[in-house]
């Protein structure tokens, strides 16, 4: 009896997912627990015995096993690796029973498996391009606010006396004679173009009283010849009036061309030399101040960058200046040989126009080089209109 019990046991099959598939993800878990804990504790066949479901066994269905010898069930490790979900949950209740899982079953495991390592990324070009960029941008307005900061102190200690700023002479007069001489030439400027507007208004006048004459003259027969007289005399006006219009034009055009150009030009090149002026005296205070100060290791550091701050604005002050002293001899020498000629334009125009004498006047005009514009040249055109 006991020999056909034991080749009947010998033969049962005794699958570990008997209890259902594998799709079935908590049994299958229940089971792989239960599996973990008897490979740790190691099973006692002794104390147990095996349930069959229809193999032909006793009555009751219970087979002792007493008798077997051996395990009744293999644990295979590789079969569980492959059924074992990465979840982190049955890891933690493992490590709570007291099991000591492989690193390649547990969650940690197959995440160090498909993720590398982040410490080792690098940030990719146009990042860093952005980040030196705006590095550079910050270093710039940094600086900005230092140097704006002591220019200002410095333009206050000069105002209320208690700071020194650094003075040449010579150049600061000719300075002001330069901006005395631009304003009196802007006077000339507004002068002579009121001048030109008023006796453009006249010659218009002068025209339409000519047209009207004309006119006049046609249609009174009694007075054609007085009519047609007055009528040539202010034609007549009215030409040597466009004449003297285009040379009060052009004197207008070339002294609004000195103003507003030539000494524009140098006035603005003086102002970048009194800012230039401004830094060199702030930091020239600064380093002073550093000196008359403590010599620890920490305040020579500082009268060095400051020495070396100084020594910069100081080569850019001097060069500014030599550019103003420059600009200033070839301006005095431009508004000489433009203003010697344009004079002597407006003086022989004007006499010859109230002279009377139309020759002269057309004589000067070749001389100068004028270029009378037609009438009506300064309207747009059609098209420029449109």
């Amino acid at each position: 009896m006991s020999d056909s019990i034991m080749s009947k046991a010998a033969t049962m099959e005794i699958p570990i997912n008997s209890n259902g598939d594998t799709g079935t993800l908590a049994e299958d878990d229940s089971l792989e627990q239960d599996l973990q804990q008897v490979m740790v504790s190691g099973p006692n066949l002794n104390e147990t015995s095996i349930v069959s479901g229809g193999y032909g066994g006793p009555a009751g269905g219970i087979i002792p096993t007493s008798s077997i010898k051996g395990p009744a069930v293999h644990y295979n490790p590789d079969y569980l690796d492959g059924r074992r979900a990465p979840a982190v949950g049955p890891d933690i209740r493992m490590k709570s029973r007291g099991v000591n899982l492989p690193k390649s079953q547990s969650a940690a495991g197959h995440l160090a498996q498909h993720s590398g390592p982040s410490h080792h990324s690098t940030h990719s070009p146009p990042e860093d391009a952005s980040r030196g960029v705006a590095v550079e941008k910050l270093d710039t307005v940094k600086k900005w606010g230092i140097n704006t900061y002591k220019c200002t102190k410095q333009m206050f200690s000069e105002r209320f006396g208690r700071g020194s700023r650094t003075v040449d002479l010579e150049l600061e007069a000719q300075i002001d004679l330069l901006r005395d001489t631009k304003s009196k030439y802007e006077l000339i400027l507004r002068l002579a173009s009121a001048l030109t507007t008023h006796f453009l208004n006249m010659v218009q006048t002068q025209q339409a009283l000519g047209d009207t004459f004309t006119d006049l003259s046609q249609k009174s027969p009694e007075l054609q010849d007085e009519f047609g007289y007055n009528a040539e005399t202010q034609k007549l006006l009215c030409k040597n009036g466009e004449s003297l219009l285009g040379a009060i034009n052009f004197f207008v055009s070339s002294v609004d061309t000195l103003v507003n150009k030539t000494m524009e030009d140098t006035l603005m090149t003086i102002r970048h030399y009194e800012n230039a002026r401004l830094e060199f005296d702030a930091y020239r205070s600064d380093l002073e101040e550093l000196s008359l100060g403590p010599r620890d290791a920490a305040a020579v550091a500082r009268i060095e960058m400051a020495q070396q701050e100084y020594q910069i604005h100081r080569d850019k002050y001097e060069r500014l200046r030599s550019d103003v002293t420059i600009k200033l001899k070839f301006l005095e020498e431009n508004k000489v040989k433009v203003m010697h000629k344009q004079l002597l334009l407006f003086h022989n125009a004007i006499s010859a126009y109230f002279a009377g004498n139309q020759q002269q006047l057309e004589q000067t005009l070749i001389q100068f080089n004028v270029k009378l514009k037609p009438p009506g040249s300064d309207k747009p055109s059609w098209l420029e209109e449109q």
